[in-house]
């Protein structure tokens, strides 16, 4: 079929468009990975563009010689872990059963908008902190996961796409014998998986990167998730545990790189996370979000 002039013309600028706009979003992230190999000196005077300037690994030693960094990321990985899977199971235990139609589940309305509600007022930091106290979760695991363990935006998004699933399935496996738990493992799951990556890709990112619980939950240092430990390794130096060794390459390093360097750390996981997720992402999260 041939294409019009007009066509190819809007093709182009479609093309010219995107393009400029995926330069928006890289450019950025190359100016930050170049700065965190620039020298002191080239980065305090504004000299690195998307290369590095007077090349040192100094930024990235200073972080990766500290034990407590291996500490955080382990803390990390266990928190993306346990968070991850009890925010899914909670959020496919929520999401099946507000799926349904009214006359399937009476209650349905009152149930969904107390979740709605959840997101458009909160209690506040202190009593959020002090539940948690009282709870005695206090500087455990537990203490990074409960709080947010039912990601009530994962919920919408999600049984937004259940009830977009054909109502014969649910009508033939009920038929067939099969119970709700059967329905929602069998049926809904396999069916959701564009869905589901989208907020398990939301879910990652949100474990990753918060960084505040951490700060104020976590009593000792050792407990800190990665985020938190970035977030406090130069605005709290403790120079009487530093060797030769480290006074020597934080002379190099500067609030600028060693700050660049904590953002391609913190990011680098997501980067290498998302390609596996991304063909799921776009489809998931359009096809939940259009049916109300």
């Amino acid at each position: 079929m041939k294409k019009s002039a007009s066509y190819r013309v809007f093709n182009l600028f479609n093309v010219a468009f995107l393009s400029l706009l995926a330069l928006v979003c890289i450019l950025p992230l190359v100016h930050v990975l170049a700065l965190s190999f620039s020298s002191n000196s080239s980065a305090a005077a504004g000299l690195v563009k998307l290369w590095p300037v007077g090349f040192t690994t100094s930024a990235y030693e200073f972080i990766l010689r500290k034990p407590e960094f291996m500490q955080s990321m382990l803390v990390t990985l266990q928190r993306v872990g346990l968070g991850t899977t009890v925010n899914l199971l909670l959020t496919l235990l929520v999401a099946y059963p507000l799926s349904k139609e009214t006359a399937a589940f009476r209650f349905r309305t009152p149930y969904a908008w107390i979740f709605v509600f959840t997101i458009l007022f909160n209690g506040g930091l202190i009593p959020w902190y002090m539940t948690i106290k009282w709870t005695g979760i206090m500087d455990t695991l537990w203490a990074l996961v409960l709080p947010g363990a039912v990601p009530v935006f994962n919920v919408i998004l999600l049984l937004n796409f259940f009830r977009g699933l054909p109502k014969e399935l649910d009508e033939s496996a009920s038929i067939d014998g099969a119970g709700h738990w059967t329905t929602m493992w069998r049926i809904y799951v396999p069916m959701s998986m564009p869905a589901i990556a989208t907020i398990t890709l939301f879910t990652i990112v949100g474990h990753w990167n918060s960084w505040f619980d951490g700060l104020i939950l976590m009593k000792v240092p050792e407990h800190f998730p990665l985020s938190t430990y970035l977030q406090t390794i130069i605005v709290n130096i403790d120079l009487t545990s530093m060797s030769g060794k480290d006074f020597e390459i934080l002379r190099d390093v500067s609030d600028r790189t060693a700050k660049a360097s904590q953002i391609f750390l913190g990011a680098l996981p997501i980067i290498l996370v998302y390609p596996f997720l991304q063909r799921y992402f776009v489809k998931g999260i359009v096809l939940g979000s259009v049916k109300g």
